[in-house]
């Protein structure tokens, strides 16, 4: 979110110290990011939620948007934006809380970014406490020995398939960002920059995607242009085989969610990618192929019948 905001050129102002938001309202769900927007003369109000955070930054900021004005391709946005945020981060999750490095490295750092003054022997509680805290949410995301396999192999298909894109792009959608890039920014930020594990493996898989990843950190200077997006109708092959993984991994898994949700079921089970999935239901998903859905059914017929043969192809279709 701060990339959206320094690309867009839109002032802020990050909070990062203890207290520093003690005279702020708390938000109804305890999310990051957090963010705190005008209410009124005085008051402020706390909003979560990347999707509906960024779709309200566009009406309130509307220059350099990061949303196309193609419904079609607004759509494609949408789906690969949903893709990161809800799939790529079972890969930041599952690398950071599975491996001992990572465990190590962010028990140590995590704690120490809310208290630069906090010494060693202060730190050392907080670590085993929050490192024990995360290690015990990965079955609400995804991770565990059944779904490892499956979570790796994606992430490091994801890691080639845009090591190949960024050559048509160097953006998901053209020659500008897209709510999309952050998306993708966001989780990998943490697996290329931060954790051990999956950051050897972009080294190894995809230096290009390192890069990008520093690239797109600000994006202020960009001077983006109207024709700067990719033409809906003739995207790049490499856009389209992004979309495979989505209907590869990520479909299955929204459907899997949405029906064991529905039939009250306590787990999610479902073959991903030719290999057994389970998880713990997650109702937030739910919502999200909801809206997928509700986006889908808002296209004119004639952009659901240019769109149709790639959602096809891709078996992102199996979602209507």
């Amino acid at each position: 979110m701060l990339a959206v905001l320094r690309y867009r050129h839109i002032p802020y102002a990050l909070l990062v110290e203890d207290g520093s938001t003690k005279n702020l309202p708390a938000p109804r769900v305890e999310l990051l990011p957090t963010f705190y927007f005008p209410d009124g003369a005085e008051a402020m109000e706390a909003v979560v939620d990347s999707t509906p955070i960024i779709r309200r930054l566009e009406e309130e900021y509307p220059i350099r948007s990061i949303i196309p004005e193609n419904p079609g391709l607004s759509f494609i946005n949408d789906l690969l934006e949903d893709f990161a945020d809800e799939w790529l981060t079972k890969a930041m999750f599952h690398y950071r809380w599975s491996f001992e490095e990572d465990i190590r490295l962010s028990g140590d750092i995590l704690p120490r970014w809310r208290d630069l003054r906090a010494q060693d022997e202060e730190i050392a509680p907080l670590s085993k406490l929050f490192s024990e805290r995360q290690i015990s949410r990965l079955g609400f995301v995804g991770s565990n020995e059944v779904t490892a396999a499956t979570i790796e192999a994606s992430y490091v298909r994801v890691l080639r398939l845009m090591r190949n894109h960024l050559p048509n792009g160097p953006y998901l959608l053209g020659q500008r960002p897209s709510s999309a890039d952050f998306a993708f920014y966001g989780q990998l930020t943490q697996l290329t920059h931060f954790d051990p594990t999956p950051q050897k493996l972009a080294l190894e898989v995809a230096p290009q995607v390192y890069a990008w990843v520093d690239r797109v950190d600000d994006l202020s200077g960009i001077q983006p242009q109207a024709e700067d997006w990719f033409d809906v109708t003739s995207l790049p092959d490499t856009c389209s085989d992004l979309l495979r993984e989505v209907g590869r991994v990520y479909v299955p898994l929204l459907l899997a969610n949405a029906e064991a949700i529905r039939d009250n079921k306590g787990l999610v089970e479902t073959t991903i990618d030719g290999t057994p999935w389970q998880q713990s239901p997650f109702p937030y998903q739910v919502k999200c192929l909801a809206s997928l859905r509700n986006t889908w059914a808002s296209l004119s017929p004639q952009d659901q019948t240019e769109l149709g043969p790639l959602m096809s192809e891709t078996g992102c279709d199996l979602l209507f």
